[in-house]
């Protein structure tokens, strides 16, 4: 079976990037610091190994802000225009990132495994049908298969 490969960029062109295979697992969250971190409702990340995200063309600039945790959560940017690309959180380090779906060139080939912290979403912000809901977090043994259980647990001991 061949590899999925996906392409993904920022908001003026400056920034490419490729991504190989399948993500560990995508959320969507609707947290108040997503919200002031984006300036929107929510963000949908898609969980990813570090080295399976390869930069194509452009620099990268980084911002650091307090995670949920009290971590450094390193917000990774295209320098040209500011957009969002990937995040690495505290859990992960630099070894994982979450990247921003709404960057790549096809998003739809995404569907969140979760919808987080709904407790915080905006009241007229309607959940998507099918998808698990949370108040808050959940434990990733509740909705990940096996294989990906596995991806998430070596990623985290490579971050410690």
């Amino acid at each position: 079976m061949t590899e999925q490969i996906r392409e993904g960029g920022c908001g003026c062109g400056e920034l490419r990037y490729r991504v190989r295979g399948e993500p560990i697992f995508v959320n969507n969250c609707h947290c108040r610091q997503c919200q002031h971190q984006t300036g929107s409702t929510s963000v949908v990340n898609a969980f990813f190994e570090m080295e399976r995200i390869e930069l194509l063309s452009g620099d990268l600039a980084e911002n650091v802000v307090v995670a949920g945790s009290g971590g450094p959560h390193i917000i990774v940017r295209c320098k040209a225009c500011g957009a969002a690309v990937w995040s690495h959180y505290p859990r992960m380090g630099r070894n994982g990132a979450g990247l921003r779906v709404g960057t790549l060139d096809d998003p739809d080939t995404f569907t969140p495994d979760a919808v987080i912290f709904v407790s915080e979403k905006m009241p007229w912000v309607a959940l998507p049908a099918g998808v698990p809901a949370f108040e808050t977090t959940y434990d990733f043994r509740e909705v990940l298969p096996p294989e990906r259980l596995a991806r998430l647990a070596a990623l985290s001991r490579r971050s410690t």
